[in-house]
């Protein structure tokens, strides 16, 4: 079994704190250097990997990974995986972020993915199969 770790990077340390409770391998994307051949690689590894995991914070700057994570849920919703946490370390989403991040959650699950709000409940799901709670 192996976990593709999706998601907010800037500095986020919620990899860090995932990785210590997983069971199971996982592929991490971040990289120093981002090249072309990085791309096909998190490509390939979103599609060959039994779970594709996103967790999104407010250290995030970008938004592509929201496009990613709705696309999954579309294509693999089996294996689609969403976390939001409204807190990463002195960040925090503001009620206008919360309400979105809500409706995008709202859209994974009726795709037919999971939504999450604990790295906890990742690790257990991810590691036992126990349905996400």
């Amino acid at each position: 079994m192996k976990v593709f770790l999706g998601g907010t990077c800037n500095g986020s340390k919620w990899r860090d704190e995932l990785i210590e409770m997983l069971e199971i391998d996982y592929f991490n994307p971040v990289v120093d250097d981002w090249t072309p051949d990085c791309q096909a690689e998190e490509e390939k590894q979103r599609k060959q990997c039994d779970f594709c995991l996103y967790v999104l914070t407010p250290k995030m700057k970008g938004v592509y990974s929201i496009a990613e994570v709705v696309d999954d849920s579309n294509k693999r919703p089996e294996k689609t995986i969403l976390c939001v946490l409204e807190e990463d370390e002195k960040s925090k989403f503001d009620e206008h972020q919360i309400k979105s991040m809500d409706q995008v959650i709202k859209m994974v699950k009726e795709n037919g993915g999971k939504a999450v709000k604990s790295l906890k409940s990742i690790a257990t799901y991810v590691n036992t199969k126990e349905k996400i709670k």
